[in-house]
């Protein structure tokens, strides 16, 4: 397993020196979001905003309207919280092609509840002209940026940091979700480090004789409802997700209105935060803390199908995709 250093700055910087309309902002979170080489060389094409999160959304509204498409960088809990009025009224109602890259998506920082976006989806995808993307793996997060560049409107990305495992051999591709498995007892639908997760409880539980269909997403919004529900409809037992943020608003959520909507009976079982917010904490501890990793994922599909496939920690610790992944990496602030 090939483990990538700072996957977003190169792809940041390859992308915003093709064209000249491409802005670099930051709110003072210029090194922890990976930009700190590209103000380096290229200072002409970098803005710094300070920690003032609101003027800074506003300011790139401005930027947009006069034909520039700004990139904005900074932790994704302070891209929706503390400047959403100007958000809306800024960025969002206008339709204007603002970029904004949302680091430390989730549980992966141990800086705790002010740090971490855990209902960002629901608030970004139940905005209107809004895209809501989110990268997965090395590959998801080089492509991301063209991705979301691509976007006649505004985008929110949840973005990976520091060094990211490569788990695709291709490209994220908006709109589009990756079939990573075919098998037809049971559904699982997961995004982002959800999916690093579901990939190591998926080989045990195919050791069990649990046949899994696996569902990749990266492109939140627009939602695939109707690829959704056809994939459902293949399996026996029913669909779980697992999900790097609350299960209110979410992807389960969003699988849980496409289901409903189309009529299909299945049953769902829903994997993430749970109505609480998460302590700081090492990534490992923190997803075991709270249901969002391997073990969590097949107690999930236990409870789903009624069986009792006997997989326990060691038994998943077997099928680590990458024996150093998380332990070697903590995400400080």
């Amino acid at each position: 397993m090939e483990i990538v250093n700072r996957p977003y700055a190169a792809a940041f910087e390859a992308h915003a020196l093709t064209d000249d309309a491409v802005l670099c902002l930051s709110a003072d979170l210029t090194s922890s979001c990976e930009i700190d080489g590209f103000r380096d060389r290229h200072p002409d094409r970098f803005l710094s905003l300070g920690m003032a999160e609101q003027n800074m959304m506003s300011f790139a509204g401005g930027l947009a309207m006069a034909g520039f498409r700004p990139f904005l960088h900074s932790f994704g809990v302070f891209l929706y919280r503390r400047p959403y009025d100007q958000l809306v009224a800024s960025v969002a109602y206008p339709r204007r092609p603002v970029r904004l890259m949302g680091f430390l998506p989730g549980i992966t920082t141990p800086g705790g509840m002010t740090h971490q976006a855990i209902d960002d989806i629901a608030v970004m995808r139940s905005l209107p002209n809004m895209t809501v993307l989110e990268a997965g793996d090395a590959t998801e997060v080089e492509s991301i940026v063209a991705e979301a560049d691509a976007v006649d409107g505004p985008v929110y990305c949840r973005i990976l940091r520091g060094a990211v495992p490569r788990l695709f051999s291709t490209p994220l591709r908006r709109g589009r979700l990756r079939v990573l498995a075919e098998g037809g007892d049971v559904l699982i639908v997961t995004a982002g480090i959800a999916t690093e997760e579901a990939l190591r409880a998926a080989g045990a539980l195919a050791g069990a004789g649990v046949s899994v269909r696996h569902l990749h997403l990266s492109t939140l919004k627009p939602f695939d409802a109707a690829a959704v529900v056809d994939h459902a409809a293949s399996v026996r037992h029913g669909v779980v997700t697992l999900e790097n943020h609350l299960i209110t608003g979410g992807i389960g959520s969003a699988v849980a209105e496409a289901l409903a909507e189309a009529g299909l009976p299945r049953p769902l079982v829903r994997l993430g935060l749970r109505d609480t917010f998460a302590h700081g904490g090492s990534r490992p501890y923190l997803m075991r803390r709270y249901g969002l990793d391997a073990l969590a994922l097949v107690r999930g599909v236990e409870r789903l199908t009624g069986a009792t496939t006997g997989i326990d920690e060691a038994a998943l610790e077997a099928v680590r995709i990458d024996a150093v992944h998380s332990d070697a990496k903590a995400e400080a602030l």
